[in-house]
């Protein structure tokens, strides 16, 4: 090898090294007059989807607060981590968001078996701004009237019931087998493709529980074509007084499905702060908290960025324990 060869070797690692210098402070210095130009929300569901109908509601938000257009992106595929991956690789500028849920952050990673993405090396958490809760739904004729009952009576008869989910992996699925593996239960699963599939089946008795989400769950029981036994959140929530938390009865049972905003890792943290900033004021106006109850979902208390991230490092084991208890995979 050449004197030449060698010398040009050193100047490419040299020259690779400098951008590599440069670029984080030029991120920092265009901190200062962020937004200078129009943001993508990317959402790793189709359109329709109830994480689009959010993202949606939040980007106009957004958009009159920034004075920047926030577009609306859909980039569905690979339980959500096509468009995660792409936030995960974007420039680490704040000019690309994901609407990340519990599925994307959470169950995914865990689910897929060469993810390409880890929840909390490649996002800067920005803010949770809601969640949904599930409940316990099960078929009138049931011989239970009482989450107690319910889980006495799968156990006087192992492997006699069956309950429904909306697939392998989705949190429907995952809530139950965490109910199963903390009781010793024996109950077998039916995966349909979506609850508006699985319900009928329900109702008839065909299967006998499913975990329901509340724009689902509650209709039906309030119609009286199920009964409710319990929610997943250990907190109470004012959506649904009158249907008790499962951990009233089991503690430490504690599932949410939550909704929240991140950025690129690396961001820098006055972008991370304006967007906390203005996600928090969009979360305390009465619009807004109007909207996420049509939507069914609970508001998330004020918080910041850091509490977000502590939030998604602490669900990714909770998730990845799931996970493995029902044995659900993806290659």
């Amino acid at each position: 090898m050449s004197i030449r060869t060698i010398t040009l070797g050193m100047l490419a690692v040299a020259l690779i090294a400098l951008v590599a210098s440069v670029a984080p402070l030029s991120y920092a210095q265009d901190a200062a007059n962020y937004p200078a130009k129009p943001l993508k929300l990317v959402v790793p569901y189709p359109p329709g989807a109830l994480t689009d109908l959010l993202a949606r509601a939040l980007a106009q938000r957004l958009s009159d607060s920034l004075k920047q257009p926030v577009v609306v992106e859909n980039k569905p595929g690979a339980g959500t981590l096509v468009g995660a991956e792409f936030v995960a690789r974007a420039p680490p500028d704040g000019y690309t968001l994901l609407m990340a849920t519990s599925t994307t952050l959470g169950i995914s990673p865990a689910l897929y078996a060469k993810s390409p993405i880890d929840p909390v090396r490649d996002f800067a958490p920005v803010s949770q701004v809601g969640a949904v809760n599930f409940i316990l739904i099960g078929n009138v004729d049931f011989p239970a009237r009482t989450l107690p009952d319910l889980v006495a009576e799968i156990k006087r008869n192992p492997g006699k019931y069956f309950y429904a989910s909306v697939g392998n992996g989705s949190p429907h699925h995952l809530f139950m087998e965490s109910l199963k593996s903390k009781l010793g239960l024996d109950i077998q699963h039916v995966p349909y493709k979506g609850t508006p599939q699985a319900l009928p089946d329900l109702f008839t008795g065909k299967v006998q529980i499913m975990f329901a989400d509340f724009t689902a769950a509650v209709p039906a029981a309030q119609g009286g074509k199920v009964r409710a036994f319990g929610a997943t959140s250990a907190r109470p929530s004012p959506l649904i007084p009158d249907i008790p938390p499962i951990a009233s009865v089991i503690p430490g049972f504690d599932w949410q499905a939550w909704q929240g905003i991140v950025t690129t890792a690396g961001t820098p943290k006055p972008v991370v702060d304006k967007l906390n900033a203005a996600l928090q004021a969009i979360q305390a106006s009465p619009e807004f908290k109007e909207q996420l109850v049509k939507f069914g979902m609970d508001g998330a208390s004020p918080h910041s960025a850091e509490q977000f991230a502590a939030t998604i490092k602490a669900d990714v084991p909770r998730w990845a324990e799931a996970v493995k208890a029902s044995g659900a995979t993806v290659d």
